[in-house]
C-alpha cells in the first residue's frame, strides 16, 4: 500500500480541491445520479471554507488523492441533535485513479481520531440514501445507520461512528 498522509488544505490548494470535488460530482452524474446541488460547488465557496480550515487533503506519495471536510456542527442535516458530542464529515472524495488504494479510509480513520482527541462521543455523516455502495462502504468502515431524512432535494442515510464506550 502507497504511503497516505493527511493534512490541512490551505489557501493553495483551493483550486486543487475544487477539480477533486468537481471530477467526483461529474463521476456520480454520469451514473444518472445527482451528487450536489446547483450552486454548492460555486466558486469562492470552497475557498471560503478552505480559509475556515474545513478541508483536509489525503496525499498519497505526496500527491493529492482525495479530500474531505471536517466540521463541527451540521444543523442542515443534523438539527435534532445537539451539536457539543459531535463532529461531521462531508465531501468526501478520492481521485478516481486511487480507488481501491485505501484513501477513503485513511480520510475516516483520520477523521474518528481527531474527533476522539477533540472529545467527541460521535463521528457522523450522510450520504444519498439511494448509494447502496457508498452506504456499503461507510457501514464496514463501522459506521452505523442512524435514519433517514429528507434535507432539501437530497433524501439522506445519516450515520453515526461512536467514539466512547458509553450510552
Amino acid at each position: 500500500m502507497p504511503a497516505i498522509t493527511i493534512r490541512q488544505a490551505q489557501a493553495t490548494d483551493a483550486a486543487m480541491v475544487q477539480e477533486m470535488l468537481d471530477e467526483a460530482a461529474r463521476w456520480v452524474d454520469a451514473m444518472g445520479v445527482v451528487m450536489w446541488e446547483a450552486g454548492e460547488l460555486v466558486p469562492g465557496r470552497v475557498d471560503e471554507e478552505i480559509a475556515a480550515g474545513l478541508f483536509f487533503i489525503a496525499d498519497v506519495d505526496n500527491d493529492p488523492a482525495g479530500v474531505v471536510r471536517f466540521q463541527l456542527d451540521d444543523r442542515l442535516f443534523w438539527p435534532d441533535l445537539t451539536q457539543d458530542d459531535s463532529a461531521f464529515i462531508h465531501r468526501l472524495v478520492v481521485r478516481r485513479r486511487y480507488k481501491g488504494l485505501g484513501v477513503s479510509t485513511a480520510l475516516m480513520e483520520w477523521a474518528v481520531s481527531r474527533a476522539r482527541t477533540m472529545g467527541k462521543s460521535y463521528l457522523r455523516l450522510d450520504t444519498d440514501a439511494s448509494r447502496p455502495k457508498l452506504r456499503e462502504l461507510y457501514e464496514r468502515f463501522g459506521f452505523e445507520f442512524h435514519s433517514f431524512r429528507q434535507v432539501g432535494a437530497y433524501y439522506v442515510a445519516r450515520y453515526q461512528y461512536r467514539l466512547t464506550n458509553q450510552g
